[in-house]
């Protein structure tokens, strides 16, 4: 809901879909069900419910305390998602109280990557161009 919120706040024409399947190349076997994909109003109708990535402006994942999240969340993921040219994957990393940003894919990975601890100004670059207000993620902290 936290990021929900931001989201709808800073671009109304915007929206964050939970546990979204996003076809891949790069990941397993070419899908991917996101925690969250964020796209504009309307873009999933008629999708069914694996959708292609053209459109996805952000993808969002969150650690589990599942045995593989390391090789899911911060390796396989990021991997799969730049190589369908998702513009930004923002990993929220319970393990570290950090939020990730990926962004600038090309050739299969992301160029540039930011971690911020949980409670600092989280800015998303272009296509999103806002910033996130981290601060209350700290009341989630294990």
């Amino acid at each position: 809901m936290w990021l929900l919120e931001q989201c709808l706040q800073h671009r109304p024409d915007l929206r964050l879909h939970h546990e979204r399947g996003v076809r891949t190349e790069a990941y397993r076997k070419g899908r991917a069900r996101a925690d969250g994909a964020l796209v504009r109003r309307g873009h999933f109708k008629g999708h069914g419910e694996w959708s292609a990535a053209n459109g996805v402006l952000m993808v969002v994942e969150i650690t589990s305390h599942d045995r593989d999240t390391n090789q899911r969340d911060r390796i396989d993921k990021p991997v799969g998602y730049a190589a369908v040219d998702i513009p930004v994957y923002l990993l929220i990393d319970r393990d570290n109280n950090t939020v990730v940003v990926y962004s600038e894919p090309r050739d299969g990975r992301y160029r540039q990557k930011a971690a911020h601890s949980w409670g600092s100004p989280v800015e998303l670059p272009e296509p999103l161009s806002f910033t996130l207000d981290t601060e209350e993620l700290k009341d989630y902290a294990d």
